[in-house]
């Protein structure tokens, strides 16, 4: 199959490289292989590529990638509830650096367990879908993990970002936040409003934590845990998914549940919650490259998406 594949660690730039003759991975008893139609990129991807979780990581060459969206081709003897034919979408790896898969998504086929994936609500792209499992699934257990409650008010650090563009809208229309604070820089207000955030914080010009209101709960994604323990009540918590923790903020990292996807599915059929893509997304197979390089600017709104894998 075409793959892209790095072989060592180091630069997505230096060390990703394109390969038509990799082999299709093969399927355990509790897997379903999947032809690929959509991958989406994340920060841990080019991360582990620069060899961080080296320690704890399978072993190389790997091919990257988390998300997918795509068609089950094949099913293990022991799956029960998917078949030949369904359109799923899912977060391959169950947790995001220990033992992740040699053979990720950034291919035509991969293989995952069938706990780790949920049927692809039918009103949203294999591109829209591939979009969400990782960031979606951190934004819903991070107000799991806090026990978010309707009434309570929020600020999220970075709502334009993958993972914040959709804690905006799990405060709004999951778990019924009475006010949704985030920062942004000011060409994002229009944007992170649209979403449901009421008050929006220009990063450029304000330090948010010196600003008077105080929140119940403070999303940090984008590791300013120091200033987040700043921003929240006396009784508030603070929930940060990467950097160094600040007590009593807790960090925490994000498992793959398919089950979590299912009950998030109905908010998405409506479409009461949205993928986000980058504006320059999708970018064919071909580009995946060029697609690293603009994540790793750190200036992508959304999430960045391969569409079609072929």
């Amino acid at each position: 199959m075409k793959a892209w594949v790095n072989e060592e660690y180091g630069a997505s730039g230096s060390v990703l490289k394109f390969q038509t003759d990799h082999s299709v991975p093969e399927i355990n008893d509790d897997q379903v292989l999947v032809k690929v139609q959509a991958a989406a990129l994340n920060p841990v991807d080019y991360k582990r590529m620069l060899g961080f979780f080296k320690g704890i990581d399978s072993a190389l060459p790997h091919v990257p990638g988390y998300d997918v969206a795509g068609v089950v081709v094949k099913v293990g003897s022991k799956v029960t509830k998917l078949k030949e034919g369904d359109e799923v979408y899912g977060n391959v790896n169950e947790t995001p650096l220990k033992n992740c898969k040699r053979s990720g998504t950034l291919a035509e086929f991969t293989a995952v367990e069938e706990n780790l994936v949920a049927v692809k609500p039918k009103n949203l792209s294999f591109a829209e879908a591939a979009s969400l499992p990782l960031a979606l699934l951190t934004a819903y257990q991070g107000f799991e993990l806090t026990e978010f409650t309707p009434g309570k008010t929020v600020l999220i650090l970075g709502g334009a970002g993958g993972v914040g563009s959709l804690a905006i809208q799990l405060a709004k229309h999951v778990f019924g936040a009475s006010t949704i604070a985030t920062t942004c820089s000011a060409g994002k207000v229009e944007l992170v409003t649209s979403l449901g955030a009421d008050v929006t914080i220009d990063y450029t010009k304000e330090q948010f934590e010196e600003l008077p209101e105080k929140y119940d709960m403070v999303f940090d994604t984008v590791g300013a845990c120091d200033k987040a323990v700043l921003a929240m009540k006396e009784d508030g918590k603070v929930v940060s998914i990467w950097g160094k923790v600040t007590a009593p903020g807790v960090s925490f990292l994000v498992t793959s549940k398919g089950s979590d996807l299912e009950k998030l599915n109905p908010y998405l059929e409506s479409g009461k919650v949205k993928a986000l893509l980058d504006p320059k997304s999708p970018f064919p197979f071909s580009q995946t490259l060029e697609a690293f390089a603009h994540l790793e600017t750190g200036r992508a709104i959304g999430k960045v998406v391969i569409y079609p894998i072929a």
